[in-house]
């Protein structure tokens, strides 16, 4: 058996919000595993104003999780990769 290729994962970032520089992760809405489809909403995350669902990028399932609840994370950062 092969290992995946990690090289066609798509990640989830953190966007560009305005001045915010980062993010608190507040809630994930789907499990390591978990199948998505494109503008699901996956994590929540929290500003110094609001909270904000992001959405996934593309359709497939969530492989890895690169920030749980309650970690601090800058903007551009990955969240999680998603295996198409």
């Amino acid at each position: 058996m092969t290992a995946p290729d990690p090289s066609h994962r798509v990640p989830l970032t953190v966007p560009h919000m305005g001045v915010v520089e980062e993010v608190v992760v507040i809630e994930w809405l789907v499990k390591p595993g978990a199948t998505v489809i494109s503008g699901q909403e996956v994590v929540i995350v929290e500003t110094e104003k609001a909270e904000v669902a992001l959405e996934s990028p593309a359709a497939g399932s969530i492989e890895i999780l690169a920030a749980a609840s309650d970690d601090e994370v800058p903007v551009g950062a990955t969240l999680a990769y998603i295996d198409p």
